[in-house]
């Protein structure tokens, strides 16, 4: 639901299967550096140089050494994968594991700039060379998980006395290193090995033509209004569209560009019911308007595919075998949590449709609620039930102001102070992006860097999300941490502070959140950085309550004019508010996280997306005034890639963790700002990242595990009996 961390499958799988890292020995060092000198110009294979134990190298990257990078990336990582393989020495965790572990530096930096065109800088030349090469780096993954040699080393040291004689990080990460060749083909026979690889190339470029096409749709459909096409939109909005439009080249005009960040507010505030429609039908119409960018027949392909390849496993559905190694481990149990929530936010619905119609008969409208009326006719509800108006709260919540109470919350937790870095001294790929030095407030160690590139722009793909360039390691040496927050604001116009809706300010918080928890890493191995994907989002999730702390409000939520705190009156109506259209909030998240598993457990050659997706919402009974936050055809997190595919739940795994956490806080002694509460949440939940089972680190931090209640409780809804 909120905002997904960046999601590449290719680019993912790859790094995943290599366990990628910015270190390596000394003998494969200076192999490589012989190789790389063949390609001294290419900087993206380079070294990170400068200050901060080296940066990457933003300001000198060029599409062209691109291509030649990945494959000279793959090829040198191939060789290290070889050497590995064939050491004649037996295998244990050091001469295996580890140099697993070390290897494929090169190709991980040049994934690192290959992310920023991909999400930040992307464009039509980009999306070339990636459709070209997405095959590619699928195959070469397949050569590393298909490596006979190399699994058989892995499955040793797996099964050999010394595991029990490992760390506790490192008897989990060869399980993990053993567990993905196993369930990615390892042990099939050399046919099925074969099949399993091409259907990872076909599946790479399937993936990659679905985000190309909702990134088209995206681009391509802008509508431009005029002046007398404004009423009821807010200054702010009004002034950032102006922006945007002469951006692209239309003086004069306002522009609501088709992502999320323009739509939402656009339906919230015009009264142009003709246009409000329009503008909804453009946007939930991606990757559905039957023309060269139409993802229908694509996610049947994916589908088929999947399913076809998680049968040579032995699987009955690809759900079955994505869920076996999460926290919820099975389908059933994550439908289950579903089948909880689901009738309460349905209800819910039904109560705010009512309140919205009442108001629209009231006035006069003549009309039935409609998808384009609901933001709107709930912005009048809330005014109307708690005097509560959004853009009155918008004017409190300043990104540059927030953006210092998140530092301040970061001090207050993790003992973190954020220092701006002159600008020039790092280099970055956008004149937007700004970074900020990260030590530690007490002794002034450098814990890393934070990269922040926070508004929307042409090329940059929707959505918010958080990934690193670095992450901390220490098994050879310190590595520190290279983080990044990316969002989709749209700007505030020359010399405005940018001005954000509450939902936006809590999913600053959110992605901060993953900032954190890569901040405050304190693992020794690369692999432990690998999320279990039910339990990433609880992090960043956790964080969101910290915005609504009374330090925070008190001091950073200050009006844009007068510089005025948000007075208590209005903080009381927001708090009173604070439940209120979770109906709809809730069931268009919910109906993405049901669908996704529907598409996961049914066998694909009864699917046809369209149908399917109309029948089974039906089947549900969901109401007609909602639809799904992410349609099928624009349904990036799981047909863009595999990262929340069968997963989409996990974001409602996490909340229930999220409100359980929330609860230790508030019953604790110091609330939110609780030391013993917070120095467990830093040692348990957030730098231990994935070295620990994380249902095991939850019993450390809550001493019990989450109950559902909680997340209940937080929505408003009625509360049941059961954990």
């Amino acid at each position: 639901m909120k905002k997904a961390v960046l999601t590449l499958s290719a680019v993912a799988l790859a790094l995943s299967m290599t366990a990628c890292s910015d270190s390596s020995t000394e003998s494969q060092k200076n192999t490589a550096d012989k190789q790389v000198e063949q390609m001294t110009d290419n900087v993206l294979l380079a070294e990170f140089k400068g200050p901060y134990n080296g940066v990457p190298a933003f300001d000198k990257m060029s599409l062209a050494d691109l291509k030649p990078a990945l494959e000279k990336g793959m090829e040198l990582n191939l060789a290290e994968i070889d050497k590995i393989a064939n050491n004649p020495d037996a295998p244990t965790f050091q001469n295996t594991i580890v140099e697993m572990e070390r290897a494929g530096d090169e190709l991980g930096r040049v994934f690192t700039y290959y992310g920023i065109w991909s999400a930040n800088n992307s464009s039509p030349e980009f999306r070339k060379i990636q459709q070209e090469m997405a095959p590619v780096i699928s195959a070469f993954s397949s050569k590393i998980t298909q490596n006979k040699k190399l699994f058989e080393r892995v499955q040793a040291v797996y099964k050999s006395d010394e595991l029990k004689t490992l760390t506790s990080e490192e008897q989990r990460i060869t399980w993990m290193t053993y567990n993905g060749f196993a369930r990615n083909g390892a042990t099939l026979n050399e046919e099925d090995k074969k099949r399993y690889a091409d259907i990872n190339q076909e599946l790479a470029s399937l993936h990659t033509q679905f985000s190309n096409n909702v990134l088209a749709d995206e681009e391509n459909y802008v509508l431009y209004l005029n002046k007398d096409q404004l009423a009821g939109l807010p200054e702010s909005f009004v002034n950032a569209a102006a922006g945007m439009a002469e951006a692209r080249g239309k003086e004069g005009m306002y522009a609501i560009t088709n992502t999320r960040s323009s739509m939402d507010p656009f339906l919230t505030y015009s009264v142009d019911r003709a246009l409000r429609e329009k503008v909804w039908n453009t946007y939930y119409s991606r990757g559905d308007n039957g023309d060269e960018y139409d993802n229908n027949e694509i996610i049947k392909k994916i589908l088929t595919l999947r399913h076809e390849r998680i049968k040579l496993l032995g699987y009955d559905n690809y759900a079955q075998w994505r869920l076996e190694d999460r926290m919820a481990k099975t389908p059933e149990r994550a439908m289950d949590l579903m089948e909880k929530v689901w009738p309460a936010a349905i209800a819910r619905v039904e109560e705010e449709v009512a309140d919205m119609q009442a108001i629209a008969e009231a006035e006069g409208a003549n009309i039935t609620i409609e998808p384009w009326d609901y933001r709107f006719y709930a912005e009048k509800v809330r005014k109307a039930k708690y005097a509560l108006d959004s853009d009155e709260v918008k004017q409190y919540l300043q990104l540059d102001k927030l953006r210092e109470a998140m530092f301040y919350v970061a001090g207050r937790l993790f003992n973190f102070e954020f220092t701006p870095v002159e600008e020039g001294k790092v280099p970055v790929f956008h004149a937007d992006v700004k970074v900020w030095d990260v030590t530690d407030k007490t002794t002034g160690e450098h814990i890393g860097l934070w990269y922040l590139d926070p508004f929307a722009r042409q090329g940059k793909r929707s959505g918010a999300w958080a990934t690193t360039y670095r992450s901390y390691t220490t098994f050879d040496g310190k590595q520190t941490v290279l983080s990044s927050n990316n969002s989709n604001f749209v700007k505030g116009a020359d010399g405005e502070p940018t001005l954000i809706s509450w939902d936006d300010a809590e999913t600053y918080f959110h992605e901060f959140g993953h900032a954190l928890h890569f901040l405050s890493a304190n693992v020794a191995y690369p692999s432990s950085h690998s999320g279990v994907r039910d339990y990433t989002e609880f992090q960043s999730q956790l964080l969101e309550r910290w915005l609504t702390t009374d330090e925070v409000i008190n001091n950073y939520l200050v009006h844009y004019k007068t510089g005025e705190p948000i007075p208590k009156e209005l903080v009381a109506k927001i708090n009173n508010a604070s439940t209120f259209n979770e109906g709809f909030k809730t069931t268009e998240y919910m109906a993405s996280a049901i669908m996704d598993l529907l598409y996961h457990t049914t066998d694909p050659a009864l699917i046809d997306p369209d149908k399917f997706e109309r029948d089974e919402l039906t089947r549900l009974g969901m109401p007609e005034e909602v639809v799904m936050r992410h349609k099928t055809t624009q349904f990036g997190h799981i047909f863009s890639g595999e990262g929340y595919a069968a997963a989409y739940y996990g974001y409602m795994w996490a909340e229930v963790l999220t409100s359980d956490a929330a609860e230790a806080f508030a019953e604790a002694p110091g609330g939110f700002y609780d030391k013993e509460v917070s120095d467990r949440l830093v040692k348990y939940l957030f730098s231990i990242r994935n070295a620990m089972p994380p249902e095991e680190a939850y019993r450390k931090f809550r001493g019990r595990d989450a109950k559902v209640e909680a997340l209940m409780r937080d929505r408003g809804f009625p509360v049941t009996s059961g954990d």
